[in-house]
């Protein structure tokens, strides 16, 4: 089975496949960040989607050429830097490394390349003055702005008829009411105390939208295999994306388009006056892990809204622990030779239908499904003696998959712990002290072990040891 994708351009599921058929090259294009404050949730429900794609593709067998950009200039933006007295590049470097080290923490893969729009002025102007020349503009009060009229196509993307828009009707703000199609600022004219670019078209700054298109094109040519990002940008951000690029080059901007759902809290929409507008700081501060943050917005498929409980991070600790307990046992058990073929047969179908539900627009929710099902009859089997030595090499490959995916087996923290050979060394020496009835020095080996954040049990097949 392929590799399909609900495309929103063409409202169809449709099998993916690169320009590149030969290399396998996916040039992928995701809507990075705004960088005013601190990342939420619901941005990172979107983020880690993106993870979830990038690292599937590659399961895939596909290499990736992704680049994301960090909005680093636009009306809250420069709203709040002045208002504090910074400068745009002192406010924006806090949020923007905040940001980075919100993805680490939540083991997001770094997209290949990162671009900040403000690194990208002279080449966003070199873009509006050749849509200049062209005709697809317009100058007014000393801000050019791009004529949708101009651009019959106009509403492809999010599937609105704008064919009775107000001629002529233009916005200067970077976002704005769906449905409310109007002209949009390419640049906007400087104003006094705000931070301005000169360029070949004048002072001034670049406009939200036209930040996108440019970086997109500079980086992975006129036609992207595939642009990603949350629903909510669909119109106008995306719409106006593919208006202006498709004007700039002749092409087609994207061939696949793939938007991700909102996240509710509590069954409502996540605001900071109903008290439950939540960033990763707040969720960390309250004893959840990242692990069990990223296991949850990742379980829901991107298509589907997700509706973000206490309760539901809960369970995603309670699910990570019995994953990570049956990994515990493949590493720790000491196994009969020989081979459970029912059980073989069921690792080989659970490694199927894992990769057949995520081939499938990314369902994450039957991957999940298919990795529990083969988790209870591999305990069952353990419990009765049946699971053999031959049962192992599959069972670590289904949790290898899974791991690829979700990234939530490792806990937080084990980087820098005790290596294995270090913990077996003082297992041993503990060991070596109670057979010579050194019981105080095998209870302080024990202690500084538990101290280190790793666990014991004694079973009658000898020590078993985790990670807390």
């Amino acid at each position: 089975m392929s590799l399909r994708f609900y495309n929103t351009l063409t409202q169809q599921v449709q099998p993916f496949e690169p320009l590149d058929t030969v290399g396998k090259v996916v040039r992928m294009y995701t809507c990075g960040p705004t960088v005013y404050d601190f990342a939420h949730i619901g941005n990172f429900r979107t983020f880690v989607f993106y993870d979830i794609l990038r690292r599937w593709l590659k399961a895939d067998g596909f290499q990736l050429d992704h680049v994301m950009n960090i909005t680093d200039v636009d009306d809250k933006i420069i709203r709040n830097a002045v208002a504090q007295g910074k400068t745009l590049n002192e406010y924006t470097d806090i949020y923007t490394k905040a940001f980075l080290d919100d993805c680490a923490t939540l083991r997001l893969e770094r997209p290949e390349t990162i671009a900040r729009a403000t690194e990208h002025i002279d080449q966003m102007a070199a873009a509006i003055h050749k849509l200049e020349e062209a005709g697809f503009t317009y100058r007014s009060d000393g801000s050019i702005y791009f004529r949708i009229a101009k651009f019959p196509e106009y509403g492809k993307l999010s599937h609105n008829d704008f064919s009775g828009m107000v001629s002529g009707a233009r916005v200067d703000v970077d976002e704005y009411e769906k449905n409310d199609a109007r002209d949009f600022a390419l640049w906007k004219a400087p104003k006094a105390g705000e931070p301005n670019w000169e360029t070949e078209i004048g002072p001034g700054r670049p406009g939200w939208h036209i930040e996108c298109s440019v970086m997109a094109i500079q980086y992975l040519g006129a036609t992207l295999d595939l642009h990603a990002g949350g629903v909510d940008l669909v119109f106008p951000h995306h719409e106006n994306e593919i208006a202006q690029s498709e004007c700039l080059t002749g092409k087609q901007f994207a061939r696949y388009w793939v938007h991700s759902e909102f996240l509710l809290v509590d069954g409502q929409k996540m605001s900071k006056s109903l008290g439950n507008f939540y960033t990763l700081r707040d969720l960390f501060g309250r004893g959840f892990t990242p692990e069990c943050v990223r296991y949850l917005l990742a379980s829901v498929p991107y298509r589907k809204g997700l509706n973000f409980t206490f309760e539901g991070l809960k369970s995603a600790q309670t699910a990570i622990e019995r994953l990570r307990n049956f990994k515990f046992r493949l590493e720790s058990a000491k196994l009969a030779e020989g081979l459970n073929e029912e059980l073989a047969a069921k690792a080989t179908a659970a490694i199927a239908e894992f990769r057949a539900s995520m081939d499938d627009d990314l369902n994450t929710a039957e991957a999940l499904g298919a990795m529990f099902e083969y988790l209870r009859h591999a305990n069952s089997a353990f419990d009765a003696g049946q699971f053999l030595a031959g049962n192992l090499a599959a069972a670590q490959d289904l949790l290898a998959l899974f791991d690829s995916v979700f990234q939530v087996l490792q806990p937080t923290g084990q980087e820098g712990g005790m290596s294995e050979q270090e913990i077996e060394t003082l297992i041993a020496a503990r060991t070596a002290a109670k057979k010579s009835r050194e019981f105080a020095k095998a209870d302080a080996i024990r202690n500084e072990l538990i101290e280190k954040g790793i666990i014991l049990e004694d079973t009658k097949d000898g020590v078993r040891w985790k990670r807390k």
